[in-house]
């Protein structure tokens, strides 16, 4: 039997995501993203220790055709690996998904009628499932939830106060990065043991952001509620915002939902703040006072954000961050909690600039830590053990 291997797919409306894992390594030993399909294709390939091995571009006018690339990529039939799964990240699993699950015909009709609540993602992560579905038939494929993580909520972290028929309906908060969340707090966990159990908070901030609190390893509160808008503010989202500006869009505007949702989740954010990027790169480089308090409100949302989720714990012993801006962004870091002292956060200004896993300074009563994130092992991790028992039931019948 030819040697087996699993693979992650994240499909977006412009890009797919993707990673292949051996089945006895934790890391990806290829890895690779198809972006801007449609308009200027381009596809980018790295091996395990994250060197490039191919960049190509052009002839990505669709997800079929960039699908088609990618298996070009893979090279399976060269290298004789064969999948033993297929594991996709599903961004919105209602109220009903809170674990990984084999994907079937009905569970393919439930996700979709959860397009609604995830209107901008549901459909392409679906979209990306079909074509899995065709390209690897009898190949288990495992839908993991980018919700799942935040289904222990307390209630009162998991309703609005609108009539409680809407609540059972779905319309509650659900929370998103679930996967990124579960891996870093599996990270934190086996590093420090001794804290496994401790009041934690995450902030995933990238151009996609929120934070997430977590207790006794479950969490408990998240920045992000019914859709990925809320919360803090993001690359081209507009985070927390007063549904009265909704109604007024609607009725002095006259703007439609469509419009409105083209401002919101597109034209928004650190892009609408600064009318320059989205990018916080960009932003810290440009000499533009647009961009400066751009970051100003970026950095003030994280602010007020953490003491919020310090709220939901009753205290923190760890702050952690991850993604593009956490990970990489030592002055924004910096910056965010350079008045967070009264939650007992202090930075080693040194360690931050190195980028060290541990950077809270000596006097500080919580840790702050970096650590990168890898929603690609979460989701891989789950493929394998589903499609592992699949393979089982299938053998025994």
């Amino acid at each position: 039997m030819a040697p087996q291997a699993v693979l992650t797919l994240n499909a977006g409306s412009s890009s797919i995501k993707f990673a292949l894992f051996a089945e006895d390594f934790d890391q990806a030993i290829l890895s690779g993203l198809v972006d801007r399909i449609g308009v200027e294709g381009l596809i980018r390939v790295s091996d395990a220790k994250g060197q490039p091995l191919q960049v190509q571009q052009g002839g990505l006018d669709s997800h079929e055709l960039a699908f088609a690339r990618i298996i070009d990529c893979l090279g399976l039939e060269k290298s004789g690996l064969g999948l033993s799964a297929v594991g996709h990240r599903v961004v919105h699993g209602g109220k009903d998904f809170a674990l990984p699950a084999l994907i079937d015909d009905q569970l393919l009709e439930a996700l979709g009628q959860l397009v609604p609540f995830a209107p901008l993602h549901q459909p392409h992560n679906l979209r990306g499932i079909a074509l899995a579905r065709a390209a690897f038939a009898g190949v288990p494929q495992v839908a993991c939830f980018d919700t799942a993580f935040h289904r222990a909520h307390p209630w009162v972290n998991d309703t609005f106060a609108l009539p409680r028929a809407l609540y059972d309906e779905g319309l509650r908060r659900y929370g998103f990065h679930g996967l990124s969340y579960e891996y870093v707090l599996g990270a934190f966990q086996r590093a420090y043991p001794e804290l496994a159990d401790g009041k934690l908070i995450i902030a995933h901030l990238g151009n996609g952001a929120s934070m997430c609190a977590i207790e006794a390893g479950r969490s408990v509160a998240s920045t992000m509620g019914f859709s990925a808008l809320d919360g803090l503010p993001m690359g081209t989202r507009c985070g927390q915002l007063d549904p009265g500006v909704l109604l007024y869009l609607m009725d002095q505007k006259s703007m439609t939902a469509a419009e409105i949702s083209d401002l919101l989740y597109k034209q928004s954010g650190l892009l609408g703040l600064s009318g320059l990027s989205n990018d916080m790169r960009s932003l810290q480089a440009s000499t533009s006072i647009e961009a400066a308090e751009a970051i100003d409100y970026f950095v003030f949302r994280c602010q007020r954000e953490l003491g919020a989720m310090a709220a939901a714990l009753g205290g923190v012993d760890a702050l952690i961050f991850c993604g593009g801006i956490g990970e990489n962004a030592s002055q924004i870091r910096a910056r965010i909690c350079s008045r967070l002292g009264w939650m007992g956060i202090e930075v080693d200004t040194a360690r931050n600039e190195r980028a060290e896993r541990l950077i809270s300074a000596e006097s500080s009563r919580a840790m702050v830590l970096i650590i990168p994130t890898n929603e690609e092992w979460v989701i891989a991790r789950a493929a394998r053990a589903l499609g592992l028992r699949a393979a089982q039931s299938a053998s025994s019948r």
